[in-house]
């Protein structure tokens, strides 16, 4: 790419982005002052390797400008999780973490295991990697403490206790079995376990259990005894780290032969709970404080950050590369009064998602040390693991054998789905590096058709209209008169050579129909320009694979046709009752999504829908029950 005139690039902050001759973004980043950043790119000499290859194969460059540096790292953090570039490090962990929460604005509540923080008040513990491993902690906690399990929905609408309480695992507030003061504090024994202070609790339980023991309560006694036993069993799972206590995560940084390693731990009043690791093969230790920064970005979008995050040392600032070739040409017309480092930025913001405030800091003491070589040797045994892996990847082994220029990492794949013409549906789904991501998943409503072939040409606009990322490879559910059709559509659109074709075809029995008996891994694939399938191996990895995505794609198109036309059919029947029309039919059904629903529904459940007030929530009801 040329050296582009500096005149042309902004003097704010902001995201720049450089794309390749197809239009596809291969890195996004984010600078302080977008001129200074940029062209720090087009030094003669200093640029690591990575950046080399990345600008050889860029070909334009787009800008987004904002007001400050924080919203140019959200906005820089946004990009990379939309258009996952190729030259920017990617956090590839589709993991959902594990919390427990406790609603203590109930005055039950119940420990939940939940999937994700929100800022609602509640009390969160975590986070766990494990869900079984949390489960088991969780089993553990209700044998010990009597806390009720039920939603408020079933608690509210129980007639009689439930079996738990029959196992004396449950105080059966449902019927007014307990107090909220008693039932409170079970919670609280319950919220100290999982702070950390298990010494205490302890200490307390042991004293409650001899009490109990002197004035003959031996049933008493013996319920003390097996909390006394769950709590230890809890706590021999969590290693002290810390002995002032406190929240913090280590992150460690390993470099191993053919990449970079990145360990983190977690730590939860003191002690030691879970840990991940992470590896990228291909980077070496100048690529580390670009690792560490798009690590904190890209993981802490997802999980609640802690109030102090420990590195193993504190990247120098991005925006501070310069040369005398960039001063030469960067005038700044203008000096901000307060200009921040790349920490501050990271602190402001992840002190924003957190509600609290956030502290970047690098190691201060031997323990701040032990913490971070724990993470180190947590990422050394995930570098060693991960490059034992000697075999090429199978996208590698898919690049091969589909002749394609490099392993395809967006894969797309398409299928039809209808019952005679009615209800149209194109589903669509997502493979990233080999592995399926269901947030990316789309279905298409299509008009009414029984030629797949015309279905299929119509719904290429429709994909080019969506817009990037592009994928590398789509995989069509059919043979060569899909693949054509494909082919023909995307030609007449002016975008021929966006991404590369197959098609995958039922193999043909002695009759010459196609076969669909369970078990067959003789599918047919085909390429544009060749009308003969390609040779392979039946029972291969590569056939397998693309199987694998094929069939996930038509279970997904059918599943979405299933659902119109159970939502066409139960449209009908509402619009048969008195007072409900298409529209609102279609809300209903959006809304409750079957019939059992509608008929439980209350008037308040009925008045969330759009344009339904009062008067029209009681007609509503009273016609739904007649179901």
């Amino acid at each position: 790419m040329q050296r582009p005139d500096p005149v042309s690039i902004p003097l704010t902050p902001g995201v720049y982005m450089y794309k390749d001759a197809r239009g596809r973004i291969i890195y996004v980043g984010k600078a302080r002052v977008l001129r200074r950043r940029v062209l720090s790119y087009f030094r003669q000499e200093g640029l690591p390797a990575k950046t080399l290859a990345m600008l050889s194969h860029a070909v334009t460059m787009e800008f987004i400008t904002t007001t400050t540096e924080k919203e140019a790292l959200l906005l820089e953090a946004s990009c990379i999780k939309k258009h996952r570039p190729r030259y920017n490090i990617m956090l590839r962990d589709d993991k959902q973490y594990v919390l427990f929460r406790f609603n203590l604005k109930n005055p039950f509540p119940r420990l939940e295991i939940v999937r994700k923080a929100r800022r609602d008040g509640a009390r969160y513990y975590g986070p766990f990697t494990s869900g079984l491993s949390a489960r088991e902690t969780w089993k553990l906690i209700h044998r010990a403490f009597t806390l009720r399990r039920c939603s408020d929905r079933v608690m509210k609408n129980r007639v009689r206790p439930c079996l738990y309480h029959s196992m004396g695992q449950c105080p059966a507030p449902c019927m007014g079995l307990v107090t909220s003061q008693a039932y409170q504090e079970n919670v609280h024994k319950v919220m100290e376990l999982l702070q950390g202070r298990s010494k205490e609790l302890l200490r307390s339980l042991h004293a409650a259990m001899d009490q109990a023991a002197e004035t003959l309560e031996y049933e008493r006694a013996a319920a003390l005894r097996d909390q006394i036993r769950a709590v230890e069993a809890t706590v021999e799972r969590q290693a002290a780290v810390l002995p002032g206590g406190g929240d913090m995560d280590a992150i460690g940084i390993f470099p191993a032969e053919k990449g970079l390693a990145l360990g983190v731990i977690f730590v939860r009043n003191g002690a030691m709970t879970d840990g991940r690791a992470f590896y990228w093969a291909g980077l070496s230790l100048e690529d580390a404080p670009e690792l560490l920064w798009s690590f904190l970005g890209q993981y802490y979008i997802r999980v609640l950050p802690p109030p102090r995050i420990l590195l193993p040392w504190i990247p120098d600032d991005v925006d501070g590369i310069d040369d005398a070739n960039t001063t030469k040409t960067t005038v700044v017309t203008e000096t901000p009064a307060l200009v921040l480092t790349e920490r501050e930025v990271w602190e402001q913001s992840l002190a924003d998602r957190r509600g609290g405030p956030v502290h970047i800091v690098s190691p201060r003491n031997a323990e701040d040390n032990r913490l971070v070589d724990l993470a180190q040797a947590n990422a050394r045994e995930e570098a060693r693991r991960q490059e034992k892996v000697t075999e090429s990847s199978i996208l590698e082994r898919l690049a091969h054998v589909l002749h394609l220029q490099e392993p395809p990492r967006r894969i797309e794949c398409v299928d039809v789905s209808h019952t005679g013409g009615r209800q149209t549906r194109v589903g669509m789904v997502v493979f990233e590096d080999g592995r399926a991501d269901q947030t990316q998943y789309r279905v298409y409503a299509m008009p009414d058709s029984e030629d797949d072939y015309a279905t299929l040409a119509a719904w290429i606009p429709r994909r080019l209209e969506s817009g990037p990322p592009w994928p590398d490879l789509l995989l069509i559910d059919g043979g060569r008169g899909q693949l054509t059709a494909v082919e023909r559509a995307l030609r007449e659109a002016g975008k021929e050579n966006l991404f590369s074709l197959v098609g995958i075809a039922k193999a043909r029995d002695a009759a010459g129909h196609a076969d669909r008996r369970a078990g067959n891994v003789a599918d047919r694939i085909f390429v544009p320009g060749r009308s003969n399938p390609l040779p392979m191996r039946e029972g291969g990895p590569e056939l397998l694979f693309l199987q694998n995505v094929r069939d996930n794609t038509h279970r997904f198109a059918i599943g979405r046709h299933r659902r119109a036309r159970r939502g066409a059919a139960l449209s009908g029947e509402l619009m048969r009752l008195p007072g409900i029309g298409p529209a609102t039919a279609r809300l209903l059904w959006e809304h409750f999504g079957s019939v059992e629903a509608m008929r439980k529904a209350s008037v308040d459940d009925i008045r969330q829908l759009p344009g339904v007030g009062a008067r029209k929530a009681e007609q509503l009801r009273n016609t739904l029950q007649n179901i």
